[in-house]
């Protein structure tokens, strides 16, 4: 990277806006079904779009500014995929917005499925050409691939385009089933991350309870075998994570662990789900069980947030 002055706001810091917009979401829809405070999933929402806001503007003024950075961050083999979520947020931020701006909402959406699919050919096709370092395979290809599909079968089906958000949610599965054997074969037989961007790894938490929530979105919220088999699948990835937490954490705290927050907010809404619609039934406490662990695992990365601010330490110098 250039030697230049860093920039002071990376682009993964979009990952706080995810974490927190899709966090608010799924405490919105548990508004509607056990009690919780309006209040809290309302105020969440509305910081993910005032950060949205600022790390947009951020990022324009970045090309402007410091086009050279922003250019190599855009071709960077792992940064390089963080750019996806500026479509994944402004989708998310249309979903938030719904009830109050339908046709914001709508233009948010439809801007954000076109930015992903745009960015998908540049990056996705780009690597076809070959010369991708083995070393930076991992999670972050889930980004443009996996994650931008799923959040647009979301949006879709949410506005009632089911058949349309089908179609998104089978491109960003079988993306995810590409993709998955190539990081697990890189995190077994290559070396370690290296300890500052270790936190990535929680991406990996997220394909099973996006995949699930966009799942919900398109087939009415019914609780299938495919439902269970994914949550199955993204609690085995929280075990693991959680086994691993000391030796990701080893430098503490730091943004790059935003990178948890999809996965986490996702499974919050997946168990609302899960217990709503099982009520009765053993499964159903499981439900409650992950929207508080997810909960509580989101309310430490605010808490973390605010000590880096605090400490002087929220942004890059």
């Amino acid at each position: 990277m250039t030697k230049e002055k860093p920039f002071p706001i990376p682009v993964n810091y979009f990952g706080m806006v995810l974490g927190l917009a899709a966090f608010g979401l799924a405490w919105r829809y548990g508004t509607t079904v056990i009690a919780l405070s309006v209040s809290i999933g309302e105020t969440l929402l509305f910081a993910a779009g005032a950060f949205w806001l600022c790390f947009v503007l951020a990022y324009i003024y970045k090309w402007v500014a410091y086009r050279k950075q922003a250019q190599e961050e855009l071709r960077h083999p792992i940064l390089g995929c963080f750019v996806s979520l500026i479509p994944i947020t402004t989708m998310l931020i249309g979903l938030a917005a719904l009830p109050y701006f339908a046709y914001l909402a709508y233009s948010f959406i439809a801007l954000g499925i076109a930015g992903q699919l745009a960015f998908f050919a540049y990056r996705s096709a780009g690597l076809w050409k070959g010369g991708h370092p083995p070393e930076a395979t991992s999670p972050v290809l889930y980004l443009p691939t996996v994650a931008t599909n799923f959040v647009s079968a979301t949006c879709l089906g949410t506005l009632g385009y089911n058949d349309w958000g089908m179609l998104f949610f089978g491109a960003g599965v079988i993306s995810w089933f590409m993709l998955e054997p190539a990081v697990a074969r890189r995190f077994r037989n290559l070396e370690q991350l290296a300890e500052p961007i270790r936190p990535i790894m929680g991406i990996q938490l997220a394909p099973p309870f996006v995949g699930c929530s966009a799942y919900f979105a398109v087939n009415g919220g019914e609780v299938d075998l495919l439902v269970k088999l994914l949550i199955g699948y993204g609690l085995l990835q929280l075990l693991l994570l959680l086994r691993l937490l000391p030796w990701i954490a080893i430098k503490g705290f730091s943004m790059p662990f935003w990178a948890f927050s999809f996965g986490l907010a996702s499974m919050a809404g997946v168990g609302l789900h899960l217990h709503i619609a099982t009520q009765g039934q053993s499964i159903g406490v499981l439900g409650l069980i992950m929207f508080w662990f997810a909960a509580i695992c989101i309310g430490l990365l605010l808490l973390g947030t605010l000590n880096l601010i605090i400490k002087g330490k929220f942004l890059v110098k």
